[in-house]
């Protein structure tokens, strides 16, 4: 099985600190929790398509299948001088054996979107993916995310044509 190491580190953008991307364990939950319900109203909706009261409970399923190397979640974490972190995004793989492809959604701490940190996640993500066999990754956004349609772009994903007057569904294939 596949690892993500838990020193890879991503470039710090514009801070005092390194960010770090690590895969989530079963102690992260209420940092999780934490983290989702510091987002704002409209990144909470753009990640969640919609209203989400639960964040515990979301938390808590973005780590219940650590033991699965199929779902995972990826965190990027600010790690400052000090020793301490702080979680600035967060991303959900899951793959469909059905469909074979993975699926995913991802956020980015308010503060630090548009600073190559959700690029740097979904970078992971796919070498994650990738190293597992997979070959193929997919998601769906609110046509309205302007901000996720652009970040799939530049990350290579192609608009499928499957989605509907409400949102956009995107795919990639994974290199070999």
């Amino acid at each position: 099985m596949s690892r993500l190491s838990p020193d890879a580190v991503v470039e710090p953008n514009e801070t005092n600190g390194a960010v770090w991307i690590r895969a989530a364990n079963a102690s992260d939950v209420e940092s999780l929790s934490i983290y989702f319900t510091g987002l704002s109203t409209t990144t909470r909706n753009k990640r969640f398509m919609g209203a989400r009261a639960d964040l515990a409970v979301v938390a808590a399923e973005c780590v219940a299948k650590v033991s699965d190397p199929d779902y995972f979640t990826l965190l990027a974490e600010l790690r400052l001088d000090e020793g301490q972190s702080t979680i600035i995004g967060e991303t959900r793989y899951a793959y469909d054996a059905v469909a074979r492809h993975g699926d995913f959604a991802i956020s980015v701490a308010d503060v630090f979107q548009r600073k190559g940190v959700g690029l740097q996640m979904m970078t992971a993500m796919e070498r994650r993916a990738s190293d597992l066999g997979h070959e193929m990754i997919a998601a769906e956004t609110a046509r309205a995310n302007a901000e996720m349609r652009g970040l799939a772009k530049r990350a290579g994903f192609s608009d499928t044509g499957l989605g509907d007057w409400q949102s956009v569904h995107f795919a990639k294939r994974l290199s070999e």
